[in-house]
């Protein structure tokens, strides 16, 4: 039993007439009568009770009918569903991600995006640049949102955004209140910062603007997500030099200053693999630019 079989089948079963049937299906009425025939023998019984007058579906017919029209339409079903996958009109994407997304567009893309492509799951997997890197090369993801580090040939790597570093202060400090930051300002300033092997770009970063200020930044806490080093700023417990958006992660406790000659720039890339194709992970990567 295949499809055609079934299709034809169904054709003269409704139309209850070879000739109307054989029209329907493009094909001719004696090549229809003998596939008709072929498939009853096939399967051992009669389906259509057929004279010079008329065509009548016998009760194995009419079993047969119901079943049909089931299989037909989750073969179509089916045929639709793998043609929109070859497409990435359906499926998953897997998209890797560094803390700071979640204050840069990445939620608000996702529901964008889910509202006109109700079929795809996206799946996001938290990973730092290094991370993200080895992740594509392994096909453990399909894009990521990274630093802007160096990678190899077989990673590429497309700039989404570019935004200047604050100094996140508490509210009370002495500096809270005055206007763009020197960061020679900062010197002896305890600061909170990222272990370097959970964020080693953005570890290796600040380290390196505060070395070109002239001085080592005093390292005094260590936190592994962005929220956290807010907030045990807004507990007074040291500074940090924080991404633009973060200050959305901040209540009334903390407050941002920028730096003097918009010193330190903090970026975002896209990256892919060379040489794939995805539209699927293009699609995403418009609405993350629409919403960053």
């Amino acid at each position: 039993m295949d499809l055609k079989q079934l299709r034809y089948f169904v054709a003269v079963a409704r139309e209850l007439h070879f000739g109307r049937a054989a029209r329907r299906l493009h094909i001719s009425q004696p090549a229809l009568s003998f596939d008709i025939k072929k498939f009853e023998q096939q399967l051992g019984v009669t389906l259509l009770e057929r004279n010079s007058k008329r065509v009548a579906l016998t009760d194995a017919g009419t079993l047969l009918l119901t079943e049909a029209e089931h299989l037909l339409a989750h073969a179509a079903d089916a045929e639709q569903l793998v043609r929109r996958s070859a497409q990435r009109l359906s499926g998953r994407l897997r998209v890797g991600f560094v803390n700071s997304m979640l204050f840069r567009g990445l939620p608000e893309a996702i529901e964008r995006f889910g509202r006109d492509h109700a079929d795809i799951d996206i799946v996001l997997k938290e990973l730092n640049s290094e991370e993200q890197t080895a992740a594509l090369l392994g096909q453990r993801i399909d894009m990521g949102c990274a630093h802007g580090i160096r990678h190899s040939d077989e990673i590429r790597s497309q700039l989404l955004l570019r935004e200047s570093f604050l100094c996140c202060l508490p509210r009370s400090h002495r500096l809270a209140s005055t206007g763009p930051l020197e960061l020679t300002c900062l010197a002896d300033e305890p600061f909170i910062l990222f272990p370097r092997a959970v964020s080693p770009h953005y570890h290796d970063r600040i380290v390196a603007l505060c070395v070109e200020a002239g001085f080592s930044p005093q390292i005094r806490h260590e936190a592994r997500l962005w929220q956290t080093v807010v907030t045990m700023v807004e507990k007074g417990m040291g500074i940090a030099l924080v991404p633009a958006p973060l200050v959305h992660a901040a209540r009334d406790a903390a407050c941002f200053r920028p730096l003097a000659g918009n010193a330190g720039m903090s970026e975002i890339h896209l990256l892919r693999r060379s040489g794939i194709q995805n539209p699927l992970a293009d699609a995403f990567s418009a609405c993350l630019a629409e919403a960053t």
